[in-house]
């Protein structure tokens, strides 16, 4: 329909609503109220306009020598934003100014106002000329009114902090009382008349005082729905629960083989089994069966389109929002164990230098024979006799799967693969969903076996498809960026520590050395924490550009399919390739690139919302220890402060404006250092806190700096200036001019500048000097 108006407005000119809803035929009030919708998403991506008749009319092209470029912008709590442009190139600086009424995630068009200088590190600038596409169609939030604005039924704030506008609702039938969570509809944008949201309400969610109400808000804000639609739900109820003779057919049968599960206690959905067997030449077998539920969920079903709508399972705190229903995903599709149960599986041969020298991918039936824990497996591996009684049967099996995988994480670190071995957090909520503890993830040889098992198996299946150079969709991590690279570098250095290579052309071997040389020093965690932040977000891609992090030529996701589309896909793949045609072939050559870039984002989405979901939970849990103090680490140094975290991995800021005295920023090796008492803030120090502020609704957490024996004192700064030029950069910085542009650091900084002033005023010839100094630059 955007077409032929286009092409209308082109042949007849200018016309009015009236003249195109004849064209269109559009008599009934529904077809009109569809015309008036699509001429009004045109016109805010600027396909269209208004003239100053009130006609709809093609907008005049205006010459301009700007460079412009289109891309998605990327909001900043603060005003500004980015836009990427492109996955692989450095993203736009967009300036407060600039943003030009831009929200999270819309398609913008943005013309260069400052082009990079990699010399002198800083980045591209532009400023956004046009929204060609909003992303932003619904919101969420509790109802709030407002007495100046009687025209609306009231407002919401979104729990998005980069949405800072309120969100006006159109007065409705419905009688609100203001504890309310509502979903809305977003009818107008904020713009130059109207900085505001305007909004009709979809539906109430719950409200206020509702148990675990605040998961459910920060999800139905990302677009994130526990429920499934009645019609996937309908075809979810379609499928048997029992298996047929004919789904036996064309399966290579390991009923016989011992297979079992290994998952956390907790787990409903066992989409993996493994079995390992020793081979007359001395290698190994292993297989790894995954469920197969591309047999149950067909491409193009109800099933299918919500599976790939969702992308992902989500897990949160107290909850999953599963990619597929719970008849699937917890019943036919589970790998439960003494049931017969479809599957695909990866058969390997495996020698002793953890080369797979063999291997088969295919359709079979297997029957697990126990589902094991974690805990459980930990515990056989560590001789605990009850356990080794009780499951005697697969000892044999855990004891070869030790050997095997102790030869493969072996092989994984000579071939360069980088470890980051990074504490994750459980919340632990009650039944009203309120924190009561947060304990620290462990990871024993069992969860780090299992790893193995999956890593090597997808492995194998990439690789495969590659070599039949057929369509394929790969899981990719792309090499450092080199100016990320070279902050690392830098910051190492820091510590005397050397890299072979530079930020441009460095292997990965090279890091993993430099983390084995580090190992058991107290800055160990914080140089994994750092080399983790330099590297490139792992993604999905129709090309193979091989996995950094894992040192592997070539890897995909083929082990998860019940909470993960893209194994889903490999799955389909593996069973459509078995006999292709040109037309098959041709059909995904066209569907992957286009479900590899959905799925990357809908990664992405999940992502944060179990990371706001964890700031959010994590800062309500904290409420009740304000006042109380702490020993942490200094997990990062930024201009404006430090934040620390607490070994339960909780983390907060201490600004630079609750520190007693003025202190320097040193980008180069992360630290803070004190004008006068010469105390030193350090990524990876120790250091005592206070708590002073735990917001639930913002996830922020402040502490405040407690002085105590652990602290690190050096010579003050003012000790330090060995020469009058370095007095002249020290002074410049502390008074916010020079190349800098300062910061504020509250009253007592303020005193104590002056008093430093006034003291070097009295000695003459320093002062000259400065002069002097200051009259050559303005020259």
């Amino acid at each position: 329909m955007k077409k032929e108006i286009i092409d209308y407005i082109q042949t007849v000119g200018p016309v009015s609503m009236d003249q195109l809803a004849d064209h269109f035929q559009a008599a009934s009030a529904k077809e009109f109220i569809q015309l008036v919708k699509q001429v009004s998403n045109m016109e805010g991506r600027r396909q269209v306009c208004f003239d100053d008749q009130g006609r709809i009319a093609l907008p005049e092209k205006k010459k301009s020598n700007r460079v412009t470029l289109i891309g998605t912008f990327r909001a900043n709590k603060n005003g500004f934003g980015f836009v990427t442009v492109d996955e692989a190139e450095d993203d736009l600086f967009i300036g407060r100014n600039d943003v030009n009424y831009a929200i999270e995630g819309d398609r913008v068009e943005v013309a260069i106002k400052k082009v990079a200088d990699r010399f002198k590190g800083t980045v591209a600038e532009a400023e956004v000329i046009g929204i060609l596409e909003h992303n932003l169609k619904t919101a969420v939030g509790q109802v709030i009114f407002d007495e100046e604005k009687k025209e609306y039924a009231g407002y919401i704030r979104s729990k998005n902090q980069k949405i800072s506008q309120p969100i006006y609702l159109k007065k409705s039938a419905l009688v609100l009382d203001g504890t309310e969570i509502v979903k809305v509809q977003i009818e107008h944008y904020p713009n130059k008349k109207r900085d505001y949201f305007v909004a009709t309400i979809q539906e109430i969610i719950g409200h206020q005082d509702d148990a675990g109400i605040d998961v459910l808000e920060v999800l139905e804000s990302m677009d994130i729905h526990s429920e499934f639609p009645d019609e996937v739900i309908a075809e979810a109820e379609q499928i048997p629960d029992q298996l047929s003779e004919k789904d036996y057919e064309g399966r290579l049968d390991l009923r016989q083989e011992i297979v079992f599960t290994i998952d956390g206690a907790d787990a409903k959905d066992l989409d993996d089994a493994v079995h390992i067997k020793q081979l007359k030449n001395g290698n190994l077998e292993l297989g790894v069966h995954i469920a197969d539920v591309s047999y149950y969920v067909r491409e193009g079903s109800a099933l299918d389109q919500e599976a790939l709508t969702r992308g992902t399972s989500v897990y949160v705190t107290d909850r999953v929002v599963p990619m597929l229903p719970e008849r699937l995903s917890n019943g036919i599709c589970s790998l439960n164990p003494n049931v017969d149960r479809l599957t695909q599986s990866a058969i390997m041969e495996i020698d002793r230098k953890g080369r797979v020298v063999k291997y088969w991918i295919g359709q079979t039936v297997i029957k697990t024979t126990y589902r094991m824990t974690y805990a459980d497996v930990n515990r056989m591996i560590a001789g605990d006799k009850k356990k080794l009684e009780e499951f005697s049967t697969i000892v044999p099996s855990v004891e070869k799967m030790v050997l095997l995988h102790e030869t493969l994480e072996t092989m994984r670190l000579k071939r360069g693969a980088l470890h980051f071995d990074t504490h994750e957090a459980k919340i632990i909520v009650n039944k009203t969903g309120l924190p009561v503890d947060i304990q620290l993830r462990q990871r024993g040889i069992a969860e780090r076996m299992i790893e193995s098992f999956m890593l090597v198996a997808n492995e194998t299946v990439a690789e495969h498809f590659s070599k039949l150079d057929l369509p394929f969709i790969y899981r990719i991590h792309e090499e450092p960026k080199a100016d990320k690279l070279q902050k690392f570098i830098d910051y190492a250095s820091s510590f005397g520590l050397g890299i072979a290579g530079t930020a441009s052309a460095i292997k990965s071997e090279a890091l993993q050395d430099l983390m084995a040389r580090v190992a058991n020093e107290p800055y160990a965690d914080v140089l994994n924490m750092m080399l983790l932040r330099s590297m490139q977000q792992a993604r999905y891609s129709e090309h193979n550009h091989g996995h950094y992090g894992l040192g592997a030529d070539y890897y995909t996701h083929f082990t998860s399919p019940i909470r993960r589309y893209p194994d889903l896909l490999v799955h389909r793949l593996v069973r459509e390739y078995a006999s292709f045609t040109p037309e098959v072939v041709a059909h995904f050559e066209a569907a992957i690139p286009g479900i590899a870039k959905q799925t990357s984002s809908l990664e992405r989405r999940a992502i944060d919302a179990e990371r706001e979901v964890e700031t959010m939970k994590k800062a309500e849990y904290m409420q009740e220890f304000v006042g109380q103090e702490f020993d942490g680490v200094v997990s990062s140094i930024v201009k404006f402060g430090l934040f620390v975290e607490l070994p339960n991995t909780v983390e907060g800021l201490i600004h630079i404006q609750q520190l007693p005295e003025f202190y320097q920023y040193n980008e180069r090796t992360l630290t803070l250092k004190g004008e006068k008492s010469g105390r030193v803030f350090r990524v990876g120090q120790s250091i005592r806190i206070k708590l002073m502020r735990a917001d639930k609704l913002t996830g922020e957490i402040d502490f405040a700096h407690v002085p105590s024996a652990v602290d690190i004192l050096e010579a003050p700064l003012k000790a330090t200036r060995k020469s009058k030029s370095h007095a002249n950069r020290d002074r410049s910085d502390r008074t916010g001019r020079g190349k800098g542009k300062g910061r504020k650091q509250g009253e007592t900084d303020s005193r104590s500048s002056k008093k430093a002033k006034s003291k070097d005023k009295k000695k003459k010839p320093f002062y000259k000097e400065v002069a002097k100094t200051k009259r050559k630059k303005r020259r």
